[in-house]
């Protein structure tokens, strides 16, 4: 089905479309996409991370509710909704993978200006580098204005061939600790802010 778009929005960058949320003082997004299951275990460690901050803290999920989106499926409205963001991703020939920069793309400018100063953190799944995929995520959201509230996490597969590039990934004990501490430490900070 296509959407059909007003005039003066004829690429359908700016449009909002609401979908129903459960209600809650606050809100931690967490956007992601993975090609070969790193990333999205690092988004899964990440929620896991901020659900154990809300229980740590006595609060419950009408405090802080937790949004986990798959990149493809999140909207503008999603930024809108949120008070909070975690931006999970691959890192692919230097730079963010593609799914993911086609959400920046898709929502950067229906959001722009309206997300001013909210807090966000960053995680990289990467074969041996990493910081090129945080650098290009980073400069998007200080185009939001957004406020960066720790250093990237990014976990490193190693895989360098093309069939190891390929494969799937498993993260490790390590890199689910490293994400859960990120994700409850935004999971925190949101809750300290109210």
């Amino acid at each position: 089905m296509r959407r059909f778009c007003v005039r003066s929005d004829p690429s359908g960058l700016l449009q909002v479309h609401p979908r129903p949320l459960e209600f809650a003082k606050r809100r931690l997004l967490v956007v992601w996409h993975s090609r070969t299951g790193m990333a999205e275990q690092m988004a899964e460690s990440l929620r896991t991370g901020a659900h154990d901050a809300i229980h740590d803290m006595e609060a419950t999920a009408w405090d802080l509710a937790v949004d986990l989106r798959r990149a493809q499926d999140a909207q503008v409205f999603d930024l809108l909704s949120a008070d909070g963001f975690l931006f999970c991703a691959p890192e692919n020939l230097a730079t963010v993978s593609g799914e993911m920069k086609e959400f920046f793309d898709r929502c950067y400018y229906g959001a722009q200006g309206r997300l001013n100063g909210r807090p966000y953190a960053l995680a990289i799944s990467a074969g041996s580098d990493g910081f090129g995929a945080a650098a290009q995520l980073e400069r998007i959201c200080r185009g939001w204005r957004l406020r960066p509230v720790a250093e990237p996490v990014v976990m490193r597969s190693g895989a360098q061939s093309a069939r190891d590039v390929a494969q799937a990934k498993v993260l490790d004990e390590r890199g689910q600790l490293r994400c859960r501490e990120l994700g409850a430490l935004i999971a925190a900070h949101l809750l300290l802010e109210t």
